[in-house]
Formats: C-alpha cells, structure tokens, sequence
C-alpha cells in the first residue's frame, strides 16, 4: 500500500492489462509544495510545510521531503515543526494554486470532455469515448501525466480503473508520480487484500468500528453477515460498502459539480476572550463568504460556524435559513447568533464560517426584499472592490477590529475552498 509519504508506492509495469479500465483518476502529488518549488525552484528537494509561520496555523501541505518525518495535513505547524526541525515554512498562496490548477484542468479537458473536478488538485476523467483518439486507458495515463509534467513542470499519479472508487484507491497507491492500472477482470483481486481504511470514504471512525470487530481487509466486508456489518456502522453505509468491497460503484463522471459550500475561517495570533471582537470577526468573514457567492451566482441556504478553543475542542453549529440569500449582513447575524448561543466562554484560537446548500440567486425573491438595502449598499461595496482591491475596501467597523486593543483578532489562515 502506497502511503501518505511515497513509502510502499506501487505501479503498473508497461504493457499492464488496461481492459475496462476506463475512469481515470488524476491526482497531483503534494499539489501545494509542487507549485512553491515551481515558483521557487531553490526549494526543489526541502521539506517544505505550507502553512502560516506562526506556529498555531495547520499544515496546508507538506513536501514528501516532510511527510517523510511524519509531518500531515490538517496538524499544527507547531508540531509540524517539532517533527521536521530543519523544514522551510512557506505561506499558502492560493492565487498561484488556483492559476496551476486551470492549466492542468485544462489539459484533462484536451483530452475528454468528460472531466469531473474533485478538488483544486484532482478530478476524474472518462476516457472511455476517446481510445480511438488518443489509445487505452494506460497510454491516456501516461500521456496525461507527461504533459502535466512538460506543460505546467508538476508531477501528479494516475489511477486507472472500471470504476471511480477503485481509480481512487488506485492514484493514491501508485503516488508519488506513478499510474497504477487495475483490469476490470481484476477489480475482486485488487480490492481483496486492500485495507477498509484505503477505501474512498471510510474515515478513521469508520474504520475503527469496522476493526474493533475483526473487519480489517476488504475481503473481510464480504464475508462479514449483514446483520454484523449494520451493527458496526448503521444499514445506509453497510450497504454502500458491501457495493464497494464487491466491486460495484455505479457512479458515472460527472460534468457540471454544483460547489456544495463556500467557507472562509481565520486562526488568530493570540488566543481572543473578547465576545465583541470574535462577533466582528465573524461579520467580516460572513461579508467575504457572501461576496464569493455573489461573484459565482449563489446563494446559501444554510449557515455554519466553526468556533476552535484554546484547547483545540471545536464546536459547529448550524441553522437554516427561511430564504437563500448572499447577503453578508444576514449571513453576519446569523453566524453571530450561533455564536451567542454556545454555551462556553472559554478563549478561542479559530473562528470559521461557512454558506451551505447552495442554489443559483434570484430564485427565492417575494414581493417584498427586506434585505434591498444591504443588497444595494453589498452590490456597491462588491463594485468598489472590483475597481480599487478586496483589500482596501471594507466595512469600518472592521478596520476599527483589526486597529483595536490587543484582544482584537489577528487574521493568519486563508480562505477554505
């Protein structure tokens, strides 16, 4: 099994068989660290953590140089640190991020029309109806990963298979830089020694649910009664995953992906107690969420928070609104009342807040628009941001946070995409 820093990689020899392995899985490897040492190439063979310097920030991403000494995504640079002590911190750009990933979306869609994005740095392609043009499935792999490797200088992994879920494992096991093809004749085979964790889709818990009851390999599902299987992770999944450890996903590439939710969160210099401050910082990221709905033509009907603690015990809350809206004021109060209603005073490193279930604007609109006002006063704000930069206008009360007392928040992380 591929692992998470290179270690245990596997990879198709030449020639594989690639019958019925027509969905692809592309995969770029360590997307993040690719695109820095790009921009930078004395970086080239670092460890490199992206992440804030600051210590309390997440690791974005990490180098394989870095994985190598057990450094992940999602643990604190703090610790990250800890671990690799002669790492490179380098800030997240996400500007550049983005920039790299439509050269290489844009290369997927050369090849097939049919490319579904997963994420900034992976997407599945059904290559099924272009063999006559460019090969097999084997040879579309690999010309897929050279000219993602000569055209934008970055390396990603390839999963060949007859489904989405067994491409998926597969690009994670052939990475980093590899493509791994999986027959379709061979799909029972290569799942049935195959861990339930490298299944797409079964996290830790799941796992350990399955393992406390002797269910380790993907074989084991099979055998597992249903009764058993229900008992240790409820009817709904037991059934997905008997599909799964049995080869059948019925999950065809989809083309047009509706983003299932916009969030932006902030982790803060110092631990912050003052309620006023978090309730500001909240509206300001409230006002960027709306603002990236506008610009794609949603709107939100439901709003989340995610509040952080000292401790790092997180907390989210939800609510559903009566109509959509991409008003951040509205957005704002109803963050800010989620946050209210959290029951613990106790200091907070991490504030977030994030629109769901998103729908196309203007579908929702009655007779009467209680929120016209903040539309027109949001709609010119959107304009004059438009016209001199995102960063030099906002509301005031924001710049009297980000100018206040030492218990005013201190934005360090990025926007969550």
């Amino acid at each position: 099994m591929g692992r998470g820093d290179g270690s245990g990689r596997i990879v198709s020899a030449t020639g594989a068989d690639d019958t019925g392995a027509g969905i692809l899985h592309v995969d770029m490897d360590a997307f993040y660290a690719a695109v820095e040492v790009l921009h930078d190439p004395s970086l080239r063979g670092l460890p490199l953590i992206i992440g804030a310097p600051d210590g309390r920030s997440v690791v974005s991403s990490a180098s394989y140089e870095a994985r190598r000494y057990g450094v992940r995504s999602a643990m604190p640079v703090g610790q990250a640190i800890r671990l690799c002590p002669t790492a490179r911190i380098v800030p997240p750009d996400f500007t550049r991020y983005r920039a790299v990933s439509e050269r290489v979306m844009a290369i997927f869609e050369q090849v097939t029309p049919l490319v579904e994005p997963l994420s900034i740095d992976e997407a599945f392609l059904d290559v099924r109806g272009v063999r006559r043009l460019w090969g097999s499935p084997a040879t579309i792999g690999a010309m897929v990963r050279a000219r993602v490797r000569d055209e934008v200088g970055i390396t990603c992994s390839v999963g060949a298979a007859a489904t989405k879920h067994v491409a998926k494992m597969a690009s994670t096991m052939a990475k980093p830089d590899g493509l791994l093809v999986v027959a379709e004749a061979d799909t029972l085979g290569f799942l049935a020694d195959k861990p339930v964790r490298a299944m797409w889709g079964v996290g830790p818990k799941t796992a350990e649910s399955l393992e406390s009851r002797g269910i380790r390999l993907i074989r084991d599902i099979r055998s597992t009664p249903d009764s058993a299987l229900e008992r240790a992770v409820g009817p709904a999944l037991a059934m997905r995953l008997r599909d799964l450890a049995e080869g059948r996903d019925p999950r065809s590439v989809e083309t047009s992906r509706v983003e299932k939710s916009v969030g932006h969160e902030e982790t803060f210099e110092h631990d912050v107690s003052d309620p006023d401050a978090l309730r500001s910082e909240l509206l300001r990221l409230a006002d960027r969420v709306a603002g990236r709905l506008r610009r794609a033509g949603w709107e939100t009907g439901t709003v989340a928070i995610k509040i952080r603690f000292a401790d790092f015990t997180t907390v989210n809350r939800s609510q559903t609104l009566p109509e959509p809206t991409s008003v951040g004021q509205r957005i704002g109060d109803v963050a800010r009342s989620l946050f209210d209603a959290i029951d613990r005073k106790d200091p907070i490193r991490l504030v977030g807040v994030r629109a769901e279930r998103l729908s196309p604007a203007g579908g929702a609109l009655g007779l009467w628009d209680e929120d016209a006002e903040w539309r027109r006063v949001e709609g010119a704000l959107d304009s004059a941001q438009a016209r001199f930069g995102s960063g030099m206008i906002t509301r005031a009360r924001h710049l009297g946070a980000q100018h206040g007392r030492g218990s005013a928040p201190h934005p360090r992380a990025h926007g969550l995409d």
